[in-house]
């Protein structure tokens, strides 16, 4: 970028984590960082090297010039803090899950299009080169028509009682809950892979015996408009090691992930599919002192790149190796979440998404 745009970060938690260092190897000047306590926000603020530190957006805005916003809050923040940047005629990302429900993320889309601004989703697992790969061999019909789909996961990040995660995770009037945190990347991943949903029926239970009222595990059968079955069956509550399969069968061909390779199986037999250089990530920090540097590894090279294309398309370019998440993949996301809560709270009725 011929100058570096001045961007605020809205959240001192992951927000201060990834989006600080990913805009700054993207380009971005990082002019300021919004929290909600001011010692603690000047405290992080400071540790990340970033001059300015607030706790109210739109005096952010004010004093610093910015031209991007990120926001990285507790979902049920999202609305009112895109709103009033957009309102400043500011580009926006804004994490996932989008919003709180479908009618706000509807009325963010209709704010940030009146506004006439780039509008971004924190969707960076799209540049997961092992997910883009699988994407693109299915758009280029290495598999033919696909017809089949199942996306399943085992994980122990909240197996523990005791596990140390933002509270909005377990709240479900805070947009908390295992289907927002980490189901909202996989609906992404089956839209940006193989096309819209049509219907679901689901449930959304709970493993590890805790109290919080949001569920750690979701089981969704789904219909696309493809005509695609599928499944998804995620929980964050299981003890173990990680466990998971992403496998999509068509009329020509199957392809999988198997760690971090993607194999393809077709009537020439089964092969390894090679990551071409634009889908490789820059590589992962070091081990430093950073608690989280096991999913700040996983996370940082991703969302870098995502910062990448933002940085493009204020540039008036449009390079970008995999489709860039808008609101409209945000508002696109809140009908398949909201349609899984519909389904599990009537008892794993179907319910159409469109």
């Amino acid at each position: 970028m011929p100058s570096k745009p001045p961007a605020l970060v809205v959240g001192s938690g992951f927000g201060r984590r990834i989006h600080v260092p990913a805009l700054r190897a993207a380009g971005f000047d990082v002019v300021g960082l919004v929290g909600t306590e001011a010692a603690r926000t000047e405290r992080r603020a400071r540790a990340k090297g970033v001059a300015l530190a607030f706790t109210d957006l739109d005096a952010a805005i004010s004093r610093t010039g910015a031209e991007v916003v990120t926001i990285a809050t507790p979902p049920h923040t999202h609305g009112a803090l895109a709103m009033l940047a957009l309102s400043r005629g500011c580009h926006v990302l804004c994490e996932k899950p989008f919003a709180k429900d479908l009618p706000e993320a509807r009325a963010m889309l209709a704010a940030a299009e009146r506004a006439s601004v780039l509008h971004l989703v924190g969707h960076e697992f799209r540049w997961k080169p092992e997910r883009a790969l699988v994407a693109r061999a299915v758009a280029q019909g290495l598999i033919g028509a696909p017809r089949l789909a199942t996306f399943l996961q085992y994980v122990s990040l909240v197996a523990s009682p005791q596990a140390r995660m933002p509270g909005w995770w377990f709240d479900p009037a805070a947009g908390g809950g295992w289907l927002g945190a980490s189901g909202s990347h996989i609906v992404d991943q089956v839209r940006s892979t193989l096309g819209e949903f049509a219907s679901v029926s689901a449930a959304l239970p709970t493993v590890a015996p805790r109290t919080a009222a949001a569920e750690d595990s979701y089981v969704v059968r789904f219909t696309l408009t493809s005509g695609v079955e599928g499944i998804l069956q995620h929980t964050g509550g299981a003890w173990g090691p990680f466990a998971g399969v992403t496998r999509i069968a068509g009329t020509e061909g199957t392809v999988w992930i198997e760690t971090e390779t993607v194999k393809l199986a077709d009537r020439h037999g089964v092969r390894d599919l090679a990551v071409p250089s634009e889908l490789l990530l820059p590589p992962p920090p070091p081990p430093g002192n950073d608690p989280w540097h096991e999913y700040s590894v996983v996370e940082l090279g991703p969302y870098t790149r995502l910062f990448e294309a933002l940085g493009a398309k204020l540039e008036g370019r449009s390079v970008s190796a995999v489709p860039v998440p808008t609101f409209v993949d945000g508002v696109a996301e809140m009908e398949v979440l909201d349609a899984i809560r519909r389904s599990a709270a009537q008892g794993g009725e179907l319910v159409k998404v469109r």
